[in-house]
């Protein structure tokens, strides 16, 4: 394979960077033809990578180590909780609760469906039953009707709640 070799100018400008700048990188040449060194892509990639890896390693050593002993444990802790969480996932004892949402609010469109049509059987099974007396059945049936409507928003202060009452 044919090396493809630049001039330490051409190599600077290719850089987008000064001569001056690119002698201050320190890269060393691929090849020497007389007083002109001849520099190599794969070279100057290096001497970057190389420069990079350095300033890392050497900020490193700015960290305390008490702080990345609590890091780890730290996350140590979150990838045990993560764990324990998906293996109860996997027993089915926890179900999200976007998927309990979804859930009842289809469960409570089907009560309110089912609660609908209560007085119309009260009213045909009981045919002299009084009006007033349908109407009273009505209201309580639109009392339970729109708390199961509303269900899928009380859902989020009802967790709230339920991990506050078991957190103690």
């Amino acid at each position: 394979m044919t090396q493809h070799l630049l001039n330490k100018k051409t190599m600077a400008r290719s850089c987008n960077i000064g001569v001056t700048a690119f002698d201050k990188w320190g890269v060393e040449p691929a090849e020497r033809r007389g007083r002109e060194a001849l520099y190599d892509v794969a070279s100057v990639i290096r001497n970057r990578v190389d420069n990079e890896l350095r300033k890392l390693v050497e900020g490193a050593e700015d960290i305390d180590d008490q702080e990345l002993l609590r890091e780890r444990v730290r996350l140590t802790r979150a990838q045990a909780d993560a764990q324990e969480l998906k293996n109860e996932k996997e027993r089915d004892e926890v179900i999200a609760v976007d998927f309990m949402r979804f859930i009842l609010t289809r469960v409570t469109g089907e009560i309110a469906s089912i609660l609908d049509t209560i007085p119309l059987s009260v009213q045909r099974k009981n045919p002299g039953l009084d009006s007033r007396a349908i109407k009273g059945i009505q209201q309580d049936i639109t009392k339970a009707r729109n708390r199961a409507a509303g269900l899928s928003v009380m859902i989020p202060a009802l967790v709230e709640e339920y991990e506050r009452l078991n957190s103690r």
